[in-house]
């Protein structure tokens, strides 16, 4: 009656196992990886599409890109980062900026100050207009492949606060003269009729053309030691007096005025450019300017993409692993190791539930007694079950013509001590409460069992 009054019954040890333990594990193993790897590229910032998109920056592989100066730098031992995040422009390193043509003045300037005393910055001016070639177009074109347009110069260079305030020109040069000279070397240029120099402000040039305008040039404002003033021969071009054209190398390598890093605009772009490395000495050239910015120490380098508008906000990654926020992982993962040991090391076997209505004729008495308790009609069962005994009873004894006297008459034969028939009928029909019921139906029974297996 119990197992009627609440339904299906629990039964340890006979539930099937739904799922393969190695299916769940696997399955189990395969989302950690990939969320693992959600997190990873959530935190390099590979969300989207790339940073290859033809620009000139440090992820550029197009002509007007930076990406081959960067390969050299790291392959030449150096930490090379491509930043997507603004609180890189604060980090200790050499900062490359390569701002484009629509880049905010203000913003310019607020870095460079900001840099002064952090470290040193290299500035990279934009020249070329250049849009992504389609491959259905060229048939060869690869990614981040452009078409050089055309060249201006960037509107935000005038607008910069002193001392970093001056103006960029364009010039056209003879394609058989020595287009560029400086830090010991001279060259070429890849289209010296569209070459953009500095003027005006407070630039020392590094690097000229053979007017004298400063292809490239560092900011003379108490960040770096005095250098001897560059002097040019008859022709216009830069004498070098050593390798290090005329300033003290040594100096410039770390002993400045007042701690300042230098800053270092680069007029030409063609001079560091994935255009320019086509050749050797603009390769070496650039290469060589990157170390006196760093004044000759190992610092770290960091090329800006944030001002070409690939900046990335705080990564959940990076909040993830950053206090305050490592407690709360730290705990996560834990969490997260105890509910997959639980899962796999249960307490004691699976507990599967039963039939509704169990199958035999014991379960179906056991249910039809329920339903009479829980109906509460127990005492309707006082008249027939008596009626039933009675027929047995009668069967048992062979009686032709029964009646109560006559089953008395044959009990007090078989059975002398026994009670007789007619007390324990009269006691059943009298009953009033459950528990006197059941007595009298006991009594009733045994005599009927004690004449049945007698």
């Amino acid at each position: 009656m119990a197992a009627a009054r609440t339904g299906a019954s629990l039964q340890p040890g006979t539930a099937p196992r739904p799922f393969d333990p190695k299916v769940v594990f696997g399955v189990l193993l395969f989302g950690a990886i990939a969320f693992v790897a959600a997190l990873y590229f959530i935190g390099t910032g590979q969300t989207n599409s790339g940073t290859n998109d033809g620009a000139a920056h440090g992820a550029g592989k197009g002509l007007n890109g930076y990406a081959a100066i960067a390969r050299l730098l790291e392959e030449d031992g150096h930490s090379v980062t491509l930043s997507r995040s603004q609180a890189k422009l604060k980090d200790t390193g050499l900062l490359i900026l390569t701002p484009p043509a629509f880049a905010d003045a203000q913003d310019i300037t607020s870095t460079l100050n900001g840099r002064r005393y952090t470290g040193p910055t290299l500035v990279i001016l934009p020249k070329w207009f250049a849009s992504q070639t389609r491959p259905s177009l060229t048939g060869a074109a690869q990614d981040g492949w452009v078409a050089l347009a055309g060249v201006s110069t960037p509107g935000w260079i005038a607008e910069l606060e002193r001392p970093f305030a001056m103006s960029a020109v364009i010039s056209d040069m003879s394609r058989e003269q020595i287009q560029w000279a400086g830090l010991g070397k001279t060259g070429r240029l890849p289209v010296p009729d569209k070459t953009m120099s500095l003027r005006g402000g407070d630039v020392r040039p590094l690097v000229t053309n053979p007017n004298g305008d400063a292809l490239a040039g560092y900011v003379q404002d108490g960040a770096r030691p005095a250098a001897a003033e560059p002097e040019f021969d008859d022709d216009g071009y830069r004498i070098d007096r050593d390798d290090n054209a005329g300033y003290d190398d040594a100096a410039f390598g770390g002993q400045y005025h007042g701690g300042k890093w230098p800053v270092i605009f680069v007029a030409e772009p063609d001079l560091f450019n994935n255009y320019g490395f086509a050749d050797l000495a603009r390769a070496d050239l650039a290469h060589q300017i990157i170390h006196l910015a760093m004044g000759e120490e190992d610092l770290p380098i960091i090329f800006d993409l944030t001002l070409n508008g690939l900046g990335t906000s705080e990564n959940l990654l990076t909040l993830a692993f950053t206090p305050p926020f490592l407690a709360a992982t730290l705990c996560l993962a834990l969490a997260m190791m105890i509910i997959a040991w639980r899962a796999f090391r249960r307490f004691g076997p699976p507990v599967a539930e039963g039939r509704a209505i169990a199958l035999g004729k014991a379960r179906l008495v056991h249910n039809s007694a329920g339903l009479i308790q829980r109906s509460q009609r127990l005492h309707l069962l006082k008249g027939p079950y008596a009626s039933m005994i009675r027929e047995r009873i009668v069967v048992a004894l062979a009686l032709r013509a029964p009646d109560d006297a006559a089953i008395d008459r044959a009990l007090a034969k078989r059975m002398p001590e026994a009670r007789s028939f007619s007390q324990c009928s009269a006691d059943l029909r009298s009953a009033r409460n459950p528990q006197e019921l059941l007595r009298a139906a006991a009594a009733l029974k045994s005599l009927e069992k004690r004449l049945t297996e007698g």
